[in-house]
């Protein structure tokens, strides 16, 4: 051990072929190409440092035996063999280099410190996730990992090994340039408008600055070893700029062929061609507030591609409420964008999360970046992006620099992340040359919170995007609102009997309940009444698929043009974006931005003088656990009380958010109990100043966040949820039994595209109804730790999708 050897090859990785890549060019590799990332935040020679020591510790002996046992280039009977399954994940190559850099930078005091121990937490948390700097208990998790024993992290061992040329270009890159060019960039991210922002802001925007270098990091690593591993995947990546003309071209295009006549159609022109016209303004944050049916999808779109080819942007980033939209906002883009010629696809679609938060070296290698000029995700999966633990969310991070974010129904942000939100937003759109649009008809108070010193947006009144809103309401007004809540509820046969006269009398009818029991009960009660004719009655819950979802609200449009008969039951899902029709609406009562986006689905296009939303109580409901809605509900009956000449007015919407946001103040940091914690806390706390913490140094100018114990907490709904694919008809089934085959051969581009199909196929599961598959023997992984599962059949019925109770006699034997 530890003797100089410079002529030895240093093995990083090997392929399959038994090509080897040297430690030198993988170093090297990953330098470049995290420096070219590092750009967007102003920092590239500290992004290529970090780069050239992230994997610094596989100069050790330790590591080569390691890897030259488990890969076959050494031989088990030679001394230098040793026990690679045994030592998986234990040989520390990552704090040799973290170390390094930490001592590196002592030599420029207190700011040499403070740039030390953010290089140092990017190279040391690069398999994990960032680390505590402070752990719960107070250990300082950050000085633990430096003092590290030489002989578990091999540091003088690698400084021996290492090249002379390689260390040289260390010593060179790590001067008091460097650290200066990393302080200019600080100094930025702790003011606005040249005034100091409150410390904890402070502190909030210095972790925040943190993950965002260490996102540019993990990209680079992920991308250099798929590639070494498969060298074909270079050719699937496109590292040029993004021509918008392009798509700016073939969207003008189809605006001008599209001739609708109606009023509502040229109400729809006039938001669109304002978009267009305020594209070229500044960077910032803006609001786009029309009512439901205005053409946000297509007006946000044509703004988000006239500003990126103003500004010369990356990548403009759809962030949609749920799963169930975004397939169909993508076909819409996409039928306006791609074309069959185009040598990349123009739009990237996450669906679900099917890639594991542990993960090994496949998924490392399929997980998703995000590199597309169009990308299309959720409120959920972007949440993740900014604060989940691990290194799968981080990943993606860097990509929100430079870019559109367009934010579809912004009202339906968890409670909970409202000022963790509010303060990545107001980083990403002061200091990450990112551009953000919050639309929606029910434009939540983002910038008038209770506590704007723990994080609110700053929005000026000129950056709403349209004229005139309340006029724009008034236009476009096609509905009325029927409150119909009773003191003593409404039972279902009573519901029940409401629907069927609306379907009667109107031919179509929606009813949006809470809960997914609720559908079922009212699809159960109503099935009677449809003995002849059952191909006019459905049920939509996330208890279905995307897929099944999809051809479901297919059927349901193509009856709803033909004129032919409808009556849906749905939970809330089908009322934020959903494009559909309906002649009657009957709305459960819930939040009054519920309540809006339901009577979106009633007269959408204007086919009728007006129509009738009708708001009902329920007897009996069980929400109590549904905070969101429950309050929600309560606020809404107090508007409702109110007088108010229309309910759905800005006005009106207004004093509801007043209300709910003033009952949910102290729920806005998202809170973590001392279950969790030994302590109660909140998140926000966690990744700014930890002033609870009971380690904290007052006078200490380094970061004291604790990062990782933040991530685990983290959950962007609530309950955290578990993906499964299921067998939905002939194409579910086949995928399942593909995936089987091809996670054992381990084709990774084949791989990535079914797991990119498999999105279609799964379904989201709660804790409580994942341990019941469990217990039932229902669910199975596609190949033993991958992480990724398949439902048995006998658990998914064709009309309410997964069920923890067996709803078939069939069987599903695949493998």
């Amino acid at each position: 051990m530890g003797l100089k050897n410079n002529k030895k090859e240093y093995v990083a990785h090997v392929r399959k072929d038994g090509v080897k890549q040297s430690v030198v060019d993988h170093l090297s590799d990953v330098g470049e190409i995290t420096s070219r990332l590092a750009a967007k935040i102003g920092v590239s020679p500290a992004g290529n440092l970090i780069g050239l020591l992230h994997d610094f510790g596989k100069f050790s002996m330790d590591f080569q035996e390691y890897i030259g046992s488990a890969t076959g280039l050494i031989n088990p009977d030679e001394d230098a063999f040793v026990d690679f399954k045994g030592l998986k994940g234990k040989i520390d190559h990552s704090s040799a280099g973290a170390q390094w850099i930490w001592e590196n930078c002592q030599r420029w005091g207190e700011q040499g410190q403070l740039v030390g121990q953010m290089l140092a937490l990017c190279i040391a948390s690069h398999h994990s996730g960032l680390i505590d700097c402070l752990k719960p208990d107070g250990g300082n998790g950050f000085s633990g990992r430096m003092k590290k024993l030489d002989d578990k992290t091999h540091k003088n061992e690698c400084l021996e090994n290492a090249p002379q040329y390689y260390m040289e270009n260390l010593n060179t890159l790590a001067d008091k340039e460097l650290i200066q060019n990393v302080l200019l960039q600080l100094q930025k991210v702790i003011q606005v408008n040249n005034e100091k922002l409150p410390v904890n802001i402070q502190s909030f925007n210095l972790g925040f600055w943190t993950r965002m270098l260490f996102s540019c990091l993990i990209d680079a690593d992920r991308i250099n070893s798929a590639d070494f591993e498969y060298p074909e995947n270079t050719q699937h990546r496109n590292n040029s700029s993004v021509d918008w003309s392009i798509p700016v071209n073939r969207l003008e295009q189809a605006i001008k062929e599209f001739t609708g006549e109606k009023p509502i159609d040229e109400l729809r022109r006039n938001i669109s061609n304002t978009c267009k016209q305020r594209a070229v303004d500044a960077q910032g944050i803006y609001t786009l507030t029309v009512p439901t049916g205005g053409g946000k999808t297509y007006a946000s779109l044509r703004y988000a591609l006239h500003h990126a080819k103003q500004h010369k942007l990356d990548r403009i980033i759809y962030i949609i409420p749920f799963t169930s939209i975004i397939e169909q906002n993508a076909a819409a883009i996409r039928e306006v964008l791609e074309c069959s010629k185009d040598e990349y696809p123009w739009v990237l679609e996450q669906h679900s999360n099917l890639e594991p938060e542990q993960q090994n070296w496949h998924s490392k290698l399929v997980s998703e970046n995000w590199d597309a000029p169009i990308v299309m995700t959720t409120m959920v999966q972007f949440l993740e992006v900014l604060f989940s633990g691990g290194t799968r969310g981080a990943r993606k991070m860097h990509q929100l620099a430079n870019s559109v974010l367009v934010f579809d129904e912004i009202q339906t942000l968890p409670i909970n992340c409202t000022h963790l939100f509010c303060n990545a937003l107001n980083f990403l759109t002061n200091y990450c040359n990112t551009t953000a649009v919050l639309c929606t008809a029910t434009q939540p108070l983002l910038d008038r919170l209770k506590s704007p010193e723990k994080g609110q947006l700053v929005i000026p009144q000129e950056n709403e995007l349209v004229r005139d809103v309340p006029k724009l309401f008034e236009d476009l007004e096609r509905i009325i609102l029927s409150n119909k809540v009773r003191p003593e509820g409404w039972t279902a046969e009573q519901i029940a009997e409401l629907a069927l006269h609306e379907f009667k009398q109107f031919g179509s009818c929606l009813i949006i309940v809470n809960t997914k029991s609720w559908a079922q009960q009212l699809y159960q009660t109503l099935q009677s009444d449809f003995e002849g004719n059952k191909d006019a009655i459905f049920q939509l819950s996330t208890s279905l698929c995307p897929a099944h979802r999809k051809a479901i609200l297919a059927n349901v449009r193509q009856r709803l043009e033909k004129n032919q008969p409808v009556l849906c039951i749905s939970t809330q899902l089908i009322e934020a974006g959903v494009d559909v029709d309906f002649a009657s609406v009957i709305r459960f009562l819930a939040g009054l931005d519920s309540i809006a986006q339901a009577a979106g689905r009633c007269n959408r296009n204007g086919l009728r003088e007006t129509a009738t939303v009708h708001v009902v109580n329920p007897a009996e409901e069980k929400i109590d656990l549904l905070k969101d809605i429950k309050v929600g509900r309560d606020k809404a009956l107090r508007v409702l009380g109110e007088g108010y000449d229309n309910l759905l007015a800005p006005d009106a919407m207004q004093q509801y958010f007043n209300y709910y946001f003033y009952e949910r103040a102290d729920d806005m940091s998202y809170s973590v109990s001392s279950k969790k914690l030994g302590r109660d806390d909140n998140l926000l706390n966690l990744l700014s100043s930890n002033t609870n913490n009971v380690g904290r140094n007052n006078n200490s100018r380094l970061l004291q966040q604790s990062f990782m114990t933040a991530g685990k907490a983290f959950k962007a709904i609530d309950s955290p949820t578990q993906a499964v694919i299921v067998p939905y008809g002939k194409d579910g089934k086949n995928l399942i039994a593909e995936l089987g085959r091809v996670a054992k051969e381990f084709d990774v581009k084949t791989y990535r595209q079914l797991l990119k199909q498999a999105q279609k196929f799964s379904v989201n599961v709660f804790p409580n109804v994942w341990k019941r598959l469990q217990e039932e023997k229902a669910v199975y992984e596609i190949q033993p730790g991958e992480g990724i599962y398949w439902l048995d059949k006998k658990h998914y019925s064709d009309e309410f999708g997964l069920s923890d109770k067996p709803c078939s006699s069939m069987d599903l034997n695949l493998f």
